[in-house]
């Protein structure tokens, strides 16, 4: 596993965009929140519960890499001493490979009927087992979730497949997190299957590329991630303690139905034996940061005059400084005269190389050099593990030696550090190319602050400056998914709050990630929409009135032949005869729905499809109808599916065969259905589902290809979580959704699944500080990038028949009166624009129209407090919501109120 040496210690244009990077079927890269030093990891597992244990020893470093670290002029510190003239310290974090365990043990109760099964990780992290089971009637490879009384508390169900459970220490004396699941032979369970999910990098890990299973019975078929006395797998080089220990078989007679993912037939009874009782450890590898530092001071000698400079640093391994000396500003190397440190050796006969000398116990490195006084800087770069150069932002470190006045680094505020390979032959052909994209936006946002000063540009100049760093953001982010790890979000957000603070009426320009920028999205469905078998005509009934609400844009139903009625296990994608209607009466309701102005989403499962024919060994991954593909369109890591495509670029989707979308025939075939739809149906645009399942690059080019008027991708994921209750800080989560985003070109919104879950925990708990972040945004990822977040409280998964993670009742308004009057694409769920709350929400979409509130205007927070939280957007609309006390401030402004309701209010500016 590896990654490129470009690392910055500052954000290129200050965009958060995480690095992408693939171990086994699913890997990101992340720096890690908690960071740990090498010298203090031990001594910081002991000192939190969350990741303490006592092994020995329980982890073994590798070989470091690193990543991204942030300048901090803060920490710049002068001693105060009398020949002590300058002291810097510059913080560098990298990236180390830990090597853990994950525990696997089933315990078998005394009486032979009642077992338990225990996985656990030794490794720091907030680990969720992800996890579903295998039934002894099951020939097919869907995951189902577990009976009620076998689901842990604390547990969160994920659709209608799986369970995710965090890892917890049940006392204080356990020596690592865990998970208890109880066993009952009556269940007729012959698997436990589950995958490991890292809560603070979003990491997930596999076993040899799939997911664990565990069996419960012996006559279970003998495969490569089986864990358990018949896995035999190969736990890697060393010691990893016991592997099984008393596997013992008990025959049982059960009755075995065979059932495929498809098709149902009767088998004949067979006979299962149940594992008795074993114990497995297997290895597991884990990126943690470290921190560490390079410190310099300079120091005047009273006796000589000389500048003696001492430069250090904790990083670990051998250090070479390569230096040198300069006369002017002009900066150019030159060798000093001796004396020279110890180890000292020429360097391309203008400077010198030095191996900084060992600390000793006390860790780190260090030299120093003595330097007359006919010099007026120092130059150096580092060279690290013998192949990586530690320098400014591709300059060198410059310290001007000087006795007047304080001294800093030269250019070190502006400038960010930069490790880069000896072979950087490429590197550097890509990093002229990138630099012209980084110098364009730079200018593009140079060029809004000036429209800003002047107000001379016309609105439709500033949108296309806008849109222009849009599109350089996510070019330079294609470039740099494979080498460079984080940015933070802040420039985009601000341009595009800069262009709308001066100017909120936007041109009526049409992107396919925020349509006009205006756009409100009613999803026209529930879960049992197909039951009635004329959805299509049901709903064709209220195009006007929805029309009259204010919606602008209607999100159907998947309209393909389907194995499942709801839609979401598509088949034949060109039959569009489906429970919800026919092909013609789908057409009628397009049309309708143009005609009274509302535009029309399209649902389309991209991510799955099921089979219709089963291949020579049985397996459903045989496709018929007009895409007839064979296995070759299946990724090949789908555990269940034996498909012979590449590898899943994303999750898999447990319940059907997942699509290789790096296959040049399925992305032409794709793209081909799509623009067919938009054609023959009408379709003006599309909700993606299930996109955590393969690349946003796939994504851009469909859209590329399609030109819709809006798009959408429902990207979810759990949110974190401690011990059962949710984290405040949940970038990571959002930062998963921004990247799969800025992977599209920015060419489809998503969901914010993480302002819905924050939501959740403010209301539901009275806890309305939840709603702002560190920096005083709003914590989702309309706070990061607005203009393609999707804001929503419920839908046809999260409510409902199916209530997977139903909005806290009573609390739906508060929900809207936040999502409606923010910034983002506003969702409406169907089930509550036709209920008891339809007035309420006509008020709320009237004064969100009235007012232009829009994908980008701009939130002021005013109170985030315990119960209450306040903000005003745009300067126009002031809202509160929660029990507590909140009024506008009215020294400046005068407020009217415009609406209020159970715990809500909402205000705008008296004209």
């Amino acid at each position: 596993m590896s990654i490129s040496t470009t690392v910055f210690s500052e954000p290129l244009f200050n965009f958060k965009l995480s690095h992408y990077h693939r171990v086994s079927s699913f890997h990101r890269l992340k720096p890690n929140p908690h960071s740990l030093s090498s010298s203090s990891l031990f001594s910081s597992i002991n000192k939190h519960d969350s990741c303490s244990w006592t092994l020995k020893p329980p982890h073994k470093f590798v070989s470091p890499k690193f990543q991204t670290f942030a300048t901090n002029t803060d920490t710049l510190e002068s001693i105060q001493s009398s020949d002590v003239i300058f002291n810097q310290t510059h913080p560098i974090n990298r990236i180390e490979l830990v090597e853990g365990k994950v525990f696997v043990r089933l315990d078998q109760g005394e009486d032979l009927k009642n077992s338990e099964l225990i996985v656990g990780c030794n490794l720091p992290g907030k680990w969720i087992l992800h996890w579903g089971v295998s039934h002894v009637d099951d020939v097919g490879s869907e995951w189902d979730q577990p009976p009620c009384d076998m689901i842990p508390p604390g547990s969160v169900p994920i659709k209608d497949y799986a369970i995710e459970t965090p890892l917890k220490k049940s006392s204080e004396g356990d020596a690592f997190p865990e998970v208890r699941i109880g066993l009952k032979a009556s269940d007729d369970i012959s698997a436990i299957n589950f995958v490991l999910k890292d809560e603070e990098t979003g990491a997930w890990y596999q076993h040899k590329g799939r997911d664990f299973k565990v069996p419960l019975v012996n006559d279970i078929k003998d495969d490569a991630n089986i864990i358990g006395p018949k896995s035999g797998f190969d736990l890697g080089q060393g010691d990893i303690g016991q592997q099984i220990s008393n596997a013992v078989l008990k025959s049982e007679a059960t009755d075995d139905k065979v059932q495929d993912n498809n098709v149902e037939s009767e088998s004949p009874k067979v006979e299962s034996s149940q594992v008795e009782g074993f114990s497995v450890a297997l290895s597991l590898t884990k990126e943690v940061t470290v921190n560490n530092s390079i410190s310099v001071s300079i120091r005047k000698c009273s006796e000589t005059g000389k500048n003696l400079l001492y430069l250090e640093t904790d990083i670990p391994g051998d250090i070479f400084l390569h230096w040198g000396a300069c006369r002017d500003d002009l900066r150019k190397w030159e060798a000093p005269p001796a004396p020279h440190p110890p180890e000292t050796v020429a360097f391309k006969d203008t400077a010198f190389r030095t191996k900084l000398k060992s600390r000793g116990s006390g860790g780190g490195s260090s030299v120093q050099i003595s330097l007359g006084e006919e010099f007026s800087g120092f130059l150096f770069v580092l060279k690290i593990n013998g192949n990586t150069w530690l320098n400014n932002k591709g300059n060198d470190f410059y310290v001007p030696l000087s006795t007047s006045g304080s001294l800093t680094i030269g250019n070190i505020e502006d400038q960010s550090i930069v490790t880069k390979s000896e072979e950087t032959s490429e590197d550097e052909s890509n990093a002229e190319f990138t630099n012209e994209i980084i110098n364009e936006i730079r200018s593009l946002v140079t060029g809004i602050s000036s429209v800003k000063r002047r107000k001379t540009k016309s609105k439709e100049a500033q949108e296309t400056i806008l849109q222009e760093i849009e599109r350089l953001a996510a070019e330079a982010y294609s470039i740099f998914r494979t080498s460079v790890p984080t940015f933070s979000p802040e420039t985009i957000v601000e341009s595009d709050v800069a262009l709308e603070a001066e100017s909120p009426e936007l041109p009526p320009k049409v992107t396919s990630g925020t349509g006009t920028g205006y756009e409100i999205v009613c999803q026209g469905f529930n879960w049992e929409s197909h039951k009635s078998g004329r959805w299509y005509m049901e709903l064709k009934e209220k195009a006007a009135e929805l029309a009259s609400l204010g919606f602008t844009v209607i999100w159907l139903p998947p309209p393909t032949d389907s194995v499942s009625p709801e839609g979401y296990m598509p088949r034949d994608l060109y039959n569009l005869d489906s429970r919800y209607g026919t092909i013609d009466e789908l057409k009628d309701v397009v049309k309708t729905f143009h005609k009274v102005g509302i535009k029309v989403l399209g649902d389309a499962v991209l991510n799955h499809r099921c089979a219709q024919k089963q291949n020579q060994n049985g397996i459903w991954n045989i496709f018929g109808g007009r895409l007839n593909w064979d296995d070759r369109a299946v990724v090949a890591d789908d555990p269940h599916f034996q498909g012979r495509g590449n590898k899943s670029s994303g999750d898999n989707f447990h319940a059907a065969p997942n699509i290789d979308h790096s296959q040049d025939f399925v992305r032409n075939d794709i793209k081909e259905w799509l623009c067919w739809l938009r054609e023959e149906i009408g379709y003006d645009g599309w909700r993606l589902d299930f996109v955590r399942g393969f690349w946003g690059g796939y994504v851009k080019d469909y859209m590329d290809a399609t030109k819709p008027y809006f798009s959408v991708g429902e990207y979810w994921d759990s949110l974190s979580y401690t011990y059962g209750e949710m984290d405040h800080n949940q970038d990571a989560h959002r930062q998963r959704i921004v990247d799969w985003i800025s992977a599209a070109g920015g060419s489809a919104g998503a969901f914010d699944v993480t302002t819905k879950g924050i939501l959740h925990s403010a209301l539901d708990r009275c806890e309305y500080w939840r709603l702002s972040d560190q920096q005083g945004k709003p914590p989702g990822v309309l706070g990061w990038w607005p203009s393609r977040a999707v804001t929503f409280i419920e839908n046809h998964d999260t409510g409902s028949t199916q209530g997977h993670w139903r909005f806290p009742h009573e609390k739906e308004m508060q929900g809207y009166a936040y999502t409606l009057t923010h910034p983002g694409t506003p969702s409406v769920f169907f089930d509550h624009i036709f209920s008891r709350y339809k007035t309420e929400i006509e008020a709320l979409l009237s004064i969100r129209k009235r007012n232009g509130i829009n994908c980008r205007s701009t939130v002021k927070i005013h109170k985030a407090e315990r119960d209450v939280y306040a903000a005003i957007i745009d300067e126009k609309v002031a809202m509160k919501i929660g029990p507590g006390h909140f009024e506008p401030p009215s020294d400046s402004q005068k407020w009217k109120s415009a609406w209020e309701g159970r715990d809500y209010k909402i205000w705008e500016e008296a004209s």
